[in-house]
């Protein structure tokens, strides 16, 4: 595994190739009562580790901690970038990277999806090589519920507060991003934590990092 951070720029040149960078992008904000806020941010960087491990042509680079999120607000813990902000600081990240042979932007909150696919949109129009990336799980619940637990159940154990686990709101998710999560979920939640497991989490990190490592492998292509 291979960290940008305590890597110096001779080591850069030391290798036959330039690396690709990923950069992991997470968020700050609430994830019910028993998650901490920057769940995400430790799931993409997780997985950042991961592809690194399998594919020695990586390094990962220090994570970017927020995200968009307003639809968190009223939530204490709140730290959010609109979609324009975090747009321009994907697109000048990518500017500044011209000696890396790529770049993957490794996201790990939804609300990043706008300006993420128009940051990277805008940088490959302009020549570079880049790439975004983000799991996608069919049967996961939306937020904080059992997909998200068990997953830091496998990957921070000791962060996770079980006991104050309880199950959030289940039905539409049409007015979430406009009306915010507060207006259906008192307590955060879309969906139901109780039932994770650590168990599920270790499995669904390894169909995740299966599907990165497929992802990545035929960008390189």
């Amino acid at each position: 595994m291979s960290s940008l951070g305590s890597t110096s720029w001779r080591d850069l040149t030391a290798r036959a190739e330039p690396p690709v960078v990923v950069i992991p992008i997470g968020s700050c904000e609430q994830h019910g009562p028993h998650l901490p806020l920057d769940t995400d941010t430790r799931i993409a960087v997780h997985l950042a580790d991961a592809l690194a491990v399998a594919r020695d042509d990586v390094v990962v680079a220090p994570a970017i901690p927020f995200g968009a999120s307003w639809e968190h607000a009223g939530f204490p813990g709140l730290l959010s970038l609109n979609h324009e902000v975090l747009a321009s600081i994907i697109v000048e990240l990518a500017h500044s990277a011209d000696w890396a042979n790529g770049l993957l932007f490794l996201n790990g909150h939804g609300g990043n999806l706008t300006a993420l696919h128009a940051a990277v949109r805008r940088v490959t129009a302009e020549g570079r090589r880049a790439m975004a990336w983000s799991p996608r799980l069919p049967d996961g619940d939306p937020h904080a519920g059992k997909t998200e637990t068990s997953i830091m159940l496998a990957i921070a154990p000791t962060l996770v507060q079980m006991t104050a686990a309880v199950p959030g709101w289940s039905g539409r998710m049409d007015g979430v991003f406009r009306d915010g999560v507060r207006s259906v979920s008192p307590n955060g939640v879309l969906g139901d934590p109780t039932a994770a497991t650590a168990t599920h989490g270790h499995e669904v990190v390894a169909q995740l990092t299966s599907d990165l490592v497929a992802a990545f492998d035929r960008w390189q292509a």
